[in-house]
Order: C-alpha cells, then structure tokens, then sequence
C-alpha cells in the first residue's frame, strides 16, 4: 500500500529485455534499507525490487504491465516519481493507493494559473463513474484532488486538477504536457461504493 505523495524523482538508467523488460532506476533512496523483493511504486504502478547498487534499483514488468499502463513509453533518462511502501504508523498524507493501475488517461491541456498548472486529463469510459469532483485520484502516483468533471461534446469525461508549485517540484508534473499518456489509478473507496450500489 501506499499513499500517493512522491518521496523520490527517479530516472530510468536502463531498459532490457531479459523475458521480461528489466527496468534500472537511478534513486537518491538509500537503497542499502531497500529489500530484494520490496514494492516500489514507480509512477503509479507497484514492481517489485529484484536487484540493486549503490544508487540505483532493477524491477521487471511484464508484457501485461507494460499493456496496461505507460512503461511502455519510458526510455533512457525518463523521470519517475517514486514512493516507497507506507509502513505501519507512519502518516498517511495522501490517500489509500494500492499501486494497481486502472487506466491509461491522456492529458489534454496544460493551462498557467498564478504558479499553479491546472491539467485536464480524458478518463476511459469504464472509469469515469468512479472520477467524483473534488473527489481523490492518483495520476502517475500522486495522489490528487479533482477539481472538476464535464462530457465534453464529444461524449468522452474529462477531469482537471490544480498542480501547485510544491507538487510540480516534487513530482514529474512539471514535465507533463498535452498529448502525454498518464497512469490513473482510481480512488479504492470509490470502487467499493460504486460495487455496493450494485446491489442495491
């Protein structure tokens, strides 16, 4: 589990196929209290820790992962938010993120607003029930408030956020741009909601 506030910008050192994609992260977590075998939530999507040096960290994703989310457009030097599992006790500053992406959601706007950014994003169709104004999302890992909801004439649901100047130093929102794929996780207490109402 973890809690949607990014604790490390990591970059991608390397990518191999080795049956599956073997993916190296340069961190600034010390990664001498990192397991073999721990969960690393890397923009959103948990993997699991299966090698490690002095300043970096392997995972694998496999082909299911890398159709189900945006790994497949990372490449040498892509910048990733990082957030290590919660553990017991510690402060739960975001919301609950269980690292299992829903979606692929598209940026559609970047606008200016003061020194925030307020981000529209598209949301696939099956999930657009569970995207609630003022409502909690996680967008590549971090854990987000919505702003608001429309259909456009399209048809399609779109949803915006307000990235203030502290989350575009500390996540890769400074990076982001219209046209960009995002991971979209969508709120835990959200889905359970809309399950119960189905047998209502």
């Amino acid at each position: 589990m973890f809690t949607g506030i990014i604790t490390d910008i990591g970059s991608i050192r390397s990518i191999a196929l080795k049956g599956d994609t073997r993916i190296k992260l340069n961190t600034a977590f010390d990664t001498d209290t990192i397991d073999i075998g721990s969960s690393i939530a890397c923009s959103g999507v948990c993997l699991t820790v299966v090698d490690k040096g002095g300043d970096w960290f392997a995972v694998d994703a496999s082909g299911e992962t890398l159709s189900c989310t945006n790994l497949g457009d990372w490449e040498e030097d892509t910048r990733v938010n990082l957030e290590r599992a919660l553990k017991v006790g510690e402060e739960l500053g975001g919301h609950i993120v269980t690292g299992h992406v829903d979606g692929i959601g598209d940026v559609l706007s970047v606008t200016p607003e003061g020194d925030s950014r307020i981000i529209q994003f598209s949301v696939p169709a099956n999930l657009a029930k569970y995207i609630a104004e003022k409502g909690s999302v996680t967008i590549n890992g971090v854990s987000l408030t919505v702003n608001d909801v429309v259909d456009d004439a399209q048809n399609q649901t779109v949803f915006s956020i307000n990235v203030i100047p502290h989350t575009q130093e500390k996540t890769t929102f400074s990076d982001v741009k219209s046209g960009d794929k995002v991971n979209l996780e969508i709120d835990v207490l959200a889905r359970y909601v809309a399950r119960m109402n189905e047998f209502k």
